[in-house]
């Protein structure tokens, strides 16, 4: 089981948190304060850190969602520059919003300066005004992303890359510098549907199941669900072969938002370290590989709680875990 934490000052969510007129203690971080949770969370033991992205906020989704969100791979080559062996990992990037040759350049460059610490967590994408704003078809979203997936990883393992597909062609090209890791860096896909489970299973290294679930389902709503979602990963066909090294991030808590990201009820919130404990156990039981941890009670209230609630996690239920 590996540990990963989120970075807070990134975005603005939930909103109800960040009352509008009202000063938050992450609306003063300074760059020496990012630079301290990275490290932080570095020293503690955590394996990575996860970065979420949004591009725009349609109104729509707004009073949900918040409008402050940063670019993911800004603050995730900002990570990596300011520790030396900490994962940093997109959670999530949705791939329909990036071009593939673009994003392969930018992510085999950061592997190479990182040493080989990039994580992927890709995402299909569920914001149509977010869509609509980048000129990218909404319902076209899932073949968009099986492309460009395809297109990365042949830019990222060919001498001499060549594609023709129905939204991406090059050939003629060579494309340097590879990634450090080999084929590629990991590539997590995110989403709790069954049609996520199947895209990862077909073309990823790790299923990471959250999100909202809007349109057809199965959704996975916990734990106890993974063996009916594993045996239709099997149907895969080359999955049975790989499922040894394919991961999966969960975390204890299942969190659930409807298709317009409204939340869902939630699992009952777990009260103590030995709670918490139990439940990573569990998990780890049933096959997940990555996990994360919130210190129980309410949100922090500056940034010295913050990270204290870092240090508890990996004192009380990390350090139990390994």
């Amino acid at each position: 089981m590996q540990f990963s934490t989120g970075f807070p000052g990134v975005m603005r969510y939930p909103p109800e948190q960040f009352p509008p007129g009202e000063r938050h203690w992450q609306d003063d971080l300074t760059t020496q304060d990012f630079q301290r949770i990275a490290r932080t969370a570095e020293d503690l033991g955590y394996d990575a850190i996860n970065v979420p992205e949004h591009l725009v906020m349609p109104k729509d989704l707004a009073p949900a969602m918040g409008a402050y969100w940063t670019d993911a791979f800004t603050v995730m080559s900002f990570i990596a520059g300011a520790t030396t062996r900490l994962r940093v990992n997109s959670g999530v990037i949705v791939m329909p919003y990036h071009h593939p040759v673009q994003f392969a350049k930018a992510v085999a460059t950061l592997d190479v300066l990182s040493g080989g610490r990039v994580m992927l967590t890709l995402g299909a994408g569920m914001a149509r005004g977010e869509f609509a704003a980048l000129g990218v078809p909404f319902h076209r979203r899932g073949r968009v992303m099986d492309e460009y997936i395809d297109a990365m990883k042949v830019l990222w393992t060919e001498d001499e890359p060549e594609f023709h597909g129905q939204f991406v062609d090059f050939a003629d090209v060579l494309f340097e510098p590879k990634p450090v890791q080999r084929p590629h860096p990991p590539l997590f896909i995110g989403g709790a549907s069954m049609a996520a489970l199947r895209r990862a299973a077909r073309v990823g290294d790790g299923w990471s199941p959250s999100g909202s679930q809007g349109g057809k389902g199965p959704w996975l709503n916990g734990v106890e669900d993974l063996p009916m979602f594993l045996e239709e990963a099997r149907r895969v066909p080359g999955f049975a072969e790989r499922e040894h090294r394919f991961g999966i991030a969960l975390t204890p808590t299942t969190v659930r938002f409807g298709p317009n990201h409204e939340p869902l009820p939630a699992d009952r919130p777990l009260s103590s370290a030995e709670e918490i404990v139990d439940r990573i156990g569990q998990l780890r039981d049933a096959g997940v590989t990555w996990t994360s941890v919130v210190r129980p009670g309410p949100p922090p209230r500056s940034l010295d709680e913050y990270l204290d609630g870092l240090a508890w996690a990996a004192e009380e239920v990390i350090a139990k875990l390994r």
